[in-house]
């Protein structure tokens, strides 16, 4: 295809020339002279492992040529690539002027094209920016209707400085945000050479995809640097640490623990957390990253109990109370936690936890359950039936199976909480996930 690429920073200069030595026809649109003149050199504007002999390749093949002016290349093209920066202002925000101005000047030309034309993002934008921004720009400069007459399309970029070539061409997945078929038809056909799992999505899932990753990474940093510390104030080596650490691919280096849901719970989590920041404090180290998880998963218990408030009733039934199903561990339980609040504020609380009342008559925790949150145990019922047909509000604490059971018996006037994703929301009731 013909291609125009608009921004030849880091990631429209990769993109401009990894696309020509797939073998489609690119011009690169820059507002820069520089750029533009090196690009036409065959030289790179960015320093990157093997961009100036790509460059050098496939602008002496005649595939990739760079100008400043975008109306030429997208009237001739059949793509254009968005790659212009995405800068912070001074207060955090996301500057999209850039993004603003080439849409505009896409737009214009668009008027005048006389086929389908694809616009394809890969600046990184929030949610929300392709329709609420580039969308409209789009359809006002060029008196056309998006999905009829042109598409659009957000495919965010997952390129490390460093090894970007390598990225392009080894991703892990290629990611594609459309409103509509034929625009992703007309995205994926961009990678055909390229040995990745394409995953098709919408707009507004794909822009937060492209966040989520990266604030992921950012986390991984921070983690991994405090944990240095403390191993470093303690002697050991942390680099050991960590290579055993992510070993295991089940747990650590896996989704296990990475899917929205309530907060966490049980004998280890919390007490290990604790002590791990009490030596910290010890070691007079400040670790700001590890001292926030506690008091962040307070707040999604509270944050539980005003979804709860917002509801509106004062029954409220709740199927599941141990920190997670298939177990009768009520050790710091956040269902625990969020009962005793509702009670507190003089809710009307019924329970159903078939693990937690074997436990009360034989297991482990009777003692627990006697002793500590015997003002609870008595809230518990023998069926879940009992606890749906008793509340106004129905909460459902842990992922047990029968609660997707029971879920079939309640009514249009009840409310279910959902803090596990128990159901898909396809219920009689109000459906309200805590996270989704």
């Amino acid at each position: 295809m013909n291609i125009t690429v608009l921004g030849l920073g880091y990631v429209g200069c990769v993109s401009a020339a990894s696309l020509a030595k797939l073998g489609h026809r690119v011009f690169g649109i820059d507002v820069q002279d520089a750029k533009v003149a090196l690009i036409n050199q065959g030289k790179s504007p960015i320093v990157e492992k093997g961009m100036d002999d790509l460059l050098a390749e496939v602008v002496a093949q005649g595939r990739l040529t760079a100008a400043r002016s975008a109306r030429e290349a997208v009237l001739a093209s059949d793509v254009s690539l968005v790659c212009v920066g995405t800068p912070s202002r001074e207060n955090g925000s996301l500057d999209l002027d850039h993004v603003r101005n080439v849409s505009r000047e896409i737009g214009r030309a668009l008027a005048d094209h006389t086929g389908y034309h694809m616009v394809v993002v890969r600046s990184t934008m929030l949610p929300g920016s392709l329709e609420g921004v580039v969308l409209p720009l789009l359809e006002a400069e060029s008196g056309r209707r998006a999905g009829a007459d042109f598409g659009v399309s957000i495919n965010p970029e997952f390129l490390r400085e460093g090894s970007a070539l390598a990225d392009y061409h080894n991703p892990p997945f290629t990611l594609i945000g459309a409103a509509d078929a034929r625009s992703g038809d007309v995205v994926q056909s961009l990678y055909e050479g390229i040995a990745a799992p394409v995953i098709r999505t919408d707009v507004r899932t794909a822009e937060m995809v492209k966040y989520a990753c990266n604030a992921f990474h950012a986390l991984k940093v921070a983690f991994a640097n405090e944990l240095g510390l403390f191993c470093r104030a303690q002697g050991m080596d942390s680099y050991r640490v960590m290579e055993i650490f992510v070993r295991d691919t089940q747990l650590n280096i896996s989704p296990r623990y990475l899917m929205p849901g309530f907060a966490f719970g049980g004998s280890c989590l919390p007490k290990d957390l604790r002590a791990l920041l009490h030596r910290a404090r010890s070691l007079d180290l400040d670790l700001p990253v590890l001292s926030a998880i506690l008091p962040s998963n307070q707040r999604h218990i509270e944050h539980a109990f005003r979804m709860i408030q917002r509801a509106g009733g004062k029954r409220v039934g709740v199927l599941g109370l141990s920190f997670k199903a298939g177990t009768d561990d009520l050790r710091e339980s956040p269902m625990v936690q969020l009962v005793e609040r509702l009670i507190g504020k003089g809710y009307d609380v019924r329970i159903y936890d078939r693990s937690v009342s074997l436990a009360r008559i034989v297991g482990s925790n009777r003692q627990y359950i006697e002793q500590v949150i015997p003002h609870i145990s008595t809230l518990l019922v023998s069926e879940p039936e009992e606890v749906v047909r008793h509340a106004e509000v129905l909460v459902i604490g842990n992922g047990s199976p029968e609660f997707r059971d029971a879920l079939g018996g309640v009514r249009p006037e009840q409310v279910v909480i959902d803090l596990v994703r128990a159901s898909d929301g396809a219920i009689a009731a109000r459906y309200e996930g805590i996270c989704w």
